[in-house]
């Protein structure tokens, strides 16, 4: 199976991406999506570190899932590390008594708000970028969570995008590459002389 062009997209502490062209190639050009804007509305969240409104590191990352946590009924305690409160939320998904607890659908709410989000922007990347392979990894992606993201995401395409929907294939490697996969691209670079 040919896999190219690919684009991942790692999502945890921040939004990262990568992508590979048609010919197997990394392009010349700067891939990196986190401080690309993906909702122009100035009302959107800021991202702390650029100060820049609605760009994908504040979409698709745990800053995300915490921001999505109050309107799906998730309280979070604000001593926690923004990592911890990911882990709360996910724990909902797939931890002991998951399936009874009255959170679930919140918690489900999220993920599926966030693969939302991740449909219309494929769409905006694919006016920039070759589109047919795209993975999901990182945290955020990991259990449950990753797999409503994914669901809802090609739902969404489906319904909304059907021209694109028969183009591209969004793709949640096992779990050890979502929480990996970021690294082993990294180390799999062949050194430029």
């Amino acid at each position: 199976m040919d896999v190219a062009p690919v684009m991942g997209i790692a999502m945890g502490t921040s939004e990262a991406g990568g992508y590979v062209n048609a010919d197997r190639n990394v392009l010349g050009w700067f891939n990196e999506l986190a401080f690309a804007p993906v909702d122009l509305n100035k009302e959107s969240m800021a991202d702390p570190w650029s100060g820049d409104n609605g760009v994908g590191a504040t979409y698709f990352s745990q800053d995300s899932v915490i921001k999505l946590a109050p309107a799906a009924g998730i309280e979070l305690d604000e001593s926690l590390a923004p990592a911890e409160k990911l882990k709360v939320v996910q724990n909902i998904l797939d931890g002991e008594n998951a399936a009874d607890n009255p959170k679930r659908g919140g918690a489900e709410a999220i993920f599926r708000t966030i693969g939302c989000y991740l449909a219309h922007t494929l769409i905006l990347y694919g006016l920039f970028y070759d589109l047919k392979y795209v993975l999901i990894l990182g945290r955020v992606a990991s259990g449950t969570g990753g797999e409503i993201l994914v669901s809802e995401c090609n739902r969404v395409i489906s319904d909304e995008y059907p021209e694109t929907a028969a183009k591209i294939t969004v793709m949640l490697p096992d779990e050890k590459m979502r929480r990996v996969g970021q690294s082993v691209a990294a180390a799999s670079l062949p050194e430029i002389q």
